[in-house]
Order: structure tokens, then sequence, then C-alpha cells
């Protein structure tokens, strides 16, 4: 997914960096870091404004990518609308962390996965509050980066991702 292999980004190009979402990259600074000068990216996160600074040569690591492409948006409505998965019966603590981990990866179609099992789960039982708190990141992350990388506003993304899960909750 966002297949960034190289670090090349440019000044104004849209990236996602993980569990932050869509974000500009306003400048590449070079910044002396421990007697070595090197290269940064100063990304600002769209909906926060919180600026990030990024080592050029560790993009990979800190998973900075590419927005989904259409082929990818495709997938991501796919694992949204799956609903033959395997729902875990781990704790609550548990299962958290690992939506967690597949939140920070920052994969679109591992947060797709998290909000779609936690949307899953909620119709038969009541989410914890972190639950609930993760299952609102997770959308917001989908919707952000989905609304532009289909050129769609965020509510018009709200409004297809909330038809995906009212039929379920109607059969409940």
């Amino acid at each position: 997914m966002g297949k960034q292999t190289s670090n090349a980004f440019n000044i104004g190009d849209l990236a996602v960096y993980p569990g932050h979402g869509v974000g500009r990259i306003n400048a590449i600074e070079r910044r002396e870091v421990c007697d070595k000068i090197q290269e940064f990216y100063i990304m600002v996160i769209l909906d926060s404004n919180i600026t990030i600074m990024i080592p050029k040569n560790n993009t990979t690591n800190v998973g900075l990518r590419q927005l989904v492409n259409q082929e990818e948006v495709k997938k991501v409505y796919k694992t949204l609308k799956k609903r033959r998965v395997k729902l875990s019966h781990q704790t609550w603590n548990k299962r958290y962390k690992q939506f967690h981990d597949k939140i920070k990866r920052g994969s679109l179609f591992e947060v797709a996965e998290v909000f779609r099992d936690l949307n899953l789960i909620s119709l038969n039982k009541e989410l914890s509050f972190g639950e609930r708190k993760m299952m609102e990141t997770a959308k917001h992350l989908i919707v952000s980066e989905l609304a532009r990388a289909r050129a769609l506003s965020e509510s018009e993304i709200e409004q297809e991702i909330h038809e995906i899960f009212v039929s379920d909750a109607k059969e409940t």
C-alpha cells in the first residue's frame, strides 16, 4: 500500500504519517545532528497542524508513505464491507493492543480492519472507552485519507462509510 520505496517526496506533496494521518511536506531542511548534516522533511499534519520532522533517510522505518491510489481505495472499501471475519475473543485490553499496533503501522488496510472489527464487535457488546476512542481515530484516519485520495469532502466519505455499517446495525 502506498508503494513509497524511494525517499522522494517534494515540497507540497501530501503524505501519510502513521497514527497522525495526512500531512503536507512544507519544507526540506538540512540540520546538523551528531556532527553530521542530515536532511529532514518538515511535514504539517493537515487536521491537527502538528509539525513533524522526518529524516529523509528514515521514511521507510517511520512508515511515511504516499496516499492510497485508486486501486488501493477499492481494496479499502472491500475491507470495510467484508463481514466473514474472525473476530478476536480476547480480553478488550489484548484486543486494544493488537488494534493499536495496526494503527501505528500506518497501513490504511489495517486501519480499515480495526474500524470494521470494532464496529462489528459493538453490535454485540459495548466497547470500552479506549476501544470507542480507537474506533473514532481509525474512522478519522480513513475518512481523511480517502477524502483526499478521491477528491471528495470528508462528509461524503463519512456518509459512504455510514451506509456500509448502517445495514449491520439494522440486522441485529
